[in-house]
């Protein structure tokens, strides 16, 4: 399980910068999301092979520097909460603000660890100005550039040593851990209180009602499970902006730790950008998904069709369109047994081991009759296929030039696989390995 690391500071001191760099050089490798720009807050970074999630806490907040002088409070206290460590940003140029004595006031009260980086340090004189922000009472500090990156490793190698250690993938006896996610009123807690029976939590109509994820161990049906709520946003959260932001922080973690994610949506407001940010998060992450449109009993039947519903989802998607859509109602408890149904068999299809030589036996005589096309001139042979021992389903192919090997052949041997062998619901990974 990785850590989450949040970036906190006030407003063009380069926090985002600096994010971008930390995600970049691993961004390349692990996400070709077939040319896929969203503007991004969150993303997956490794250093000396301990992997962290990084949450660039600044980019919410549109408006003046005033307004911002209230977010940033929220926005640092959100971090101090949902975060293992926190790299908060200066600049030297400046020097010290009043906004930036704000923040460490917040942060000195804090038990987790801390790194105070001074930005836009790029020669000697400028690292004897950054002296005065010991006066910040943080201790030490990291002096870096993140424009070129310099000092960015040394402060690397003290972050993840600072980074709780992650426990190796806990033991698979464990139960299968369902997290609902979605936006604010979706109808995630009254999903949960219908399967659930009981008015465990209170559910009443304004948004953010629901304090923090709740895990509920759960047996109907034959099924035994762990279903996380994760309703959790904050009261004081009641401008809009705001909930975008603590919506994705607060998925992040239940995302990051549960095996398939239930993604509720609100029928009346279709497959908005939020929900698409939660979707395409635990895209990322690589767990299994089931898509529930909720309070589908109030849309008017004779204008959309559950048909027409399901194609503009996967328009969205795309090409990730292998996913369950379920069509409830959390009010007349309408198919919500087919969801956890549903939940359970992308589970299934999540932890599915495919034998080798079943694999090579379906998908060679396919790759044959439908070679990756020729690069520069060159015929790239795939000779063999195997399925890599990963929690989740990860395949290797064997072949004379990887590098050859584009992105669209990728995908046509990803459906492939999904045609021959049941993985709705999963994100498949596919590597070139040079034989």
């Amino acid at each position: 399980m990785g850590s989450i690391v949040a970036i906190v500071g006030r407003p063009n001191v380069g926090k985002s910068t600096l994010f971008n760099r930390l995600i970049q050089r691993r961004e390349a490798i692990v996400d070709a999301v077939s040319g896929v720009t969203r503007d991004r807050h969150y993303g997956k970074s490794d250093w000396n092979g301990k992997e962290f999630s990084l949450i660039d806490t600044g980019g919410y907040v549109k408006g003046s520097d005033d307004a911002f002088e209230a977010e940033i409070d929220k926005q640092v206290e959100l971090a101090i909460d949902e975060a293992d460590a926190i790299i908060f940003m200066v600049d030297v140029e400046t020097g010290v603000t009043g906004m930036d004595e704000d923040v460490a006031r917040l942060l000195r009260k804090v038990d987790k660890p801390v790194f105070l980086a001074v930005n836009k340090v790029d020669n000697g004189k400028r690292s004897e100005d950054a002296v005065e922000f010991y006066s910040l009472g943080l201790g030490e500090y990291h002096t870096i550039a993140s424009i070129n990156g310099s000092g960015t490793g040394d402060l690397l190698d003290d972050l993840v040593k600072a980074l709780p250690e992650q426990l190796e993938e806990e033991e698979k006896d464990e139960l299968p851990r369902f997290a609902v996610v979605g936006r604010p009123n979706a109808g995630k807690s009254s999903f949960i209180n219908a399967l659930i029976g009981e008015e465990r939590y209170i559910v009443t109509d304004i948004a953010g009602t629901t304090r923090d994820s709740i895990d509920t161990k759960y047996n109907r049906f034959g099924f035994e499970f762990n279903l996380v709520d994760t309703a959790g946003i904050r009261r004081k959260a009641k401008v809009k902006e705001d909930l975008e932001f603590y919506s994705v922080m607060r998925s992040v973690r239940a995302i990051e730790h549960c095996d398939v994610c239930l993604v509720v949506l609100d029928a009346t407001r279709g497959f908005d950008s939020q929900v698409q940010n939660i979707f395409w998060l635990a895209q990322r992450n690589r767990k299994g998904v089931v898509i529930l449109v909720n309070k589908w009993d109030l849309v008017e039947k004779d204008t959309m069709t559950t048909r027409d519903f399901e194609r503009k989802i996967q328009e969205e998607i795309a090409p990730f369109t292998d996913v369950p859509i379920v069509f409830i109602s959390v009010l007349t408890k309408q198919r919500i047994f087919k969801a956890i149904e549903t939940a359970v068999e992308v589970y299934t299809n999540r932890t599915k081991k495919i034998k080798t030589s079943k694999l090579n036996e379906v998908l060679l005589p396919i790759i044959e009759n439908y070679p990756p096309p020729a690069y520069k001139g060159k015929f790239v042979k795939i000779k063999y296929v195997m399925q890599l021992p990963t929690p989740q389903p990860q395949f290797a192919f064997f072949c004379n030039l990887p590098q050859y090997v584009r992105d669209p052949y990728k995908r046509y041997l990803e459906n492939q696989l999904r045609d021959h062998f049941d993985f709705k619901g999963v994100p498949i990974s596919i590597y070139m390995r040079k034989k």
